[in-house]
């Protein structure tokens, strides 16, 4: 019984519900004939086209809010990929790498809190605001219905008041409808009109919030943003003034400084102590098979000291006649008997013999034979030129400076064991021209930095 009375007042509300759409529809189309008069309310119509102006502006403030944000996460994606970028080509050995490394990590960090700033701050508070216009217009649609409601009793109730034939029971009825029907709408109506009017007044503070917090938040931004940017250009700066000719030069191979303070020491005691080997013994019995000894310094011989032989023409297909003649043991270096020609060496001159350092080089195409001995216009021992790509700082005192298209005349170590693998010994073309001081001009270079002419 209890669901057959459920069921039937179910019914009954439809039926009622009904019942009202048609006299609702009814009452509309009267209206717009003329036949039936309509409630009008200018202020409160006011009202409503402020709601609906408010809501459109709203609407959009808040898709192009939306719209905001998808691009700063997008530049956020942007700015990320372009440091990654930089990390990438920014090689180890580059300085100021961990620096530029750290900038793009506070850079990836400055993104995501503006972004998050701006969803808590602007977005949120403009989704709240938005919150409630819904409703409103919800009970603005509901005032309207109920004010058609109120217009249809008051018709009804005035139909019946003027009829020919009046029914007292009905006209009492269509006024308690009537009355009732008043009280619904005005107790709607008075409530939006105290809230539409304050709606529409809370936008200005609104908007001063929004556009005030994303001002704020992207003047920070950019603050942040700036300093991160100059610290990025201060470390581009300093990369670019420590390779001021724009090309990154080539880093040269470590030298091992066990052999470079060894080599500092033997230099020093050699400079202190007396020079040897100044006295060339003569070779056993005049023999011409006797091995020249290894001269110890590189010093030029005196004009007057040339090895013998050493105007003579040198054969290119022939390296140990050369090495022979200027060492005065070939038949080529003139009549005389070897040991006629040491004897006539010492009779001749009262200066000590200067031993020969024997070393093949080739140069311009030809085999030059001795250490330079024969030729002063190159050094002691001169084996091949080379010239500088790249500009080379020196590091210690015995390195050579050098600068791009500096041409190095290469000479050999005076002790081989304190050779560095991947650097040369040698003396500048231009300090060797001017001066021809060996001891102060000559000085190691890493060989990568040359390119070999000669």
């Amino acid at each position: 019984m209890a669901e057959m009375g459920s069921k039937g007042v179910t019914a009954g509300k439809i039926a009622s519900n009904v019942q009202k759409k048609l006299t609702r529809a009814q009452e509309k189309v009267l209206q717009k004939l003329g036949k039936a008069d309509e409630t009008k309310d200018e202020q409160f119509e006011q009202c409503v086209q402020n709601f609906n102006k408010q809501l459109t502006e709203g609407t959009r403030l808040q898709k192009d809010l939306r719209t905001y944000l998808a691009s700063v996460k997008a530049m956020h994606e942007a700015s990320k990929k372009l440091n990654e970028c930089l990390q990438e080509v920014y090689e180890p050995d580059w300085p100021g790498r961990e620096e530029a490394n750290k900038i793009a990590e506070n850079n990836d960090l400055l993104w995501v809190d503006y972004h998050q700033k701006l969803v808590d701050q602007a977005l949120l508070t403009m989704d709240t605001y938005l919150g409630q216009f819904p409703d409103i217009k919800s009970r603005i649609a509901k005032r309207g219905r109920k004010l058609v409601d109120f217009d249809s009793a008051r018709h009804h109730y005035e139909s019946l008041q003027t009829a020919k034939k009046k029914d007292e029971a009905k006209i009492a009825k269509a006024e308690e409808e009537l009355i009732k029907a008043q009280k619904v709408f005005e107790e709607m109506n008075v409530d939006l009109q105290e809230e539409l009017p304050s709606l529409w007044n809370s936008r200005v503070g609104f908007y001063v919030n929004t556009f005030q917090s994303i001002a704020g938040l992207e003047e920070n931004f950019h603050k942040e943003m700036s300093k991160l940017n100059q610290n990025l250009n201060d470390v581009l700066v300093s990369l670019e003034k420590q390779h001021g000719s724009n090309t990154f030069t080539i880093k040269a191979q470590p030298r091992k400084k066990t052999k470079l303070f060894s080599r500092l020491r033997r230099k020093k005691n050699s400079d202190n102590a007396p020079a040897k080997g100044n006295k060339s013994p003569s070779p056993p019995d005049g023999s011409p098979a006797a091995t020249p000894e290894i001269r110890v310094n590189h010093e030029p011989e005196p004009a007057g000291a040339a090895a013998p032989g050493a105007a003579l023409p040198k054969s290119p297909s022939q390296p140990a006649e050369a090495s022979e003649v200027a060492c005065g043991t070939h038949p080529a270096a003139g009549a005389q008997e070897p040991g006629e020609t040491a004897a006539s060496e010492a009779a001749s001159s009262s200066l000590p013999a200067v031993v020969v350092e024997t070393f093949s080089a080739t140069v311009n195409g030809t085999v030059e034979g001795g250490s330079g001995a024969g030729r002063l216009d190159l050094p002691p021992g001169f084996m091949f030129k080379v010239q500088a790509q790249h500009d080379y700082t020196a590091t210690d005192t015995d390195e050579l400076q050098l600068k791009a298209g500096d041409v190095v005349l290469v000479i050999p170590f005076q002790n081989p064991e304190e050779q560095d693998e991947g650097w040369l010994m040698g003396v500048k073309e231009s300090d060797w021209i001017l001066h021809k001081e060996l001891e102060k001009c000559r000085g190691v270079f890493p060989e990568n930095f040359t390119a070999r002419v000669q």
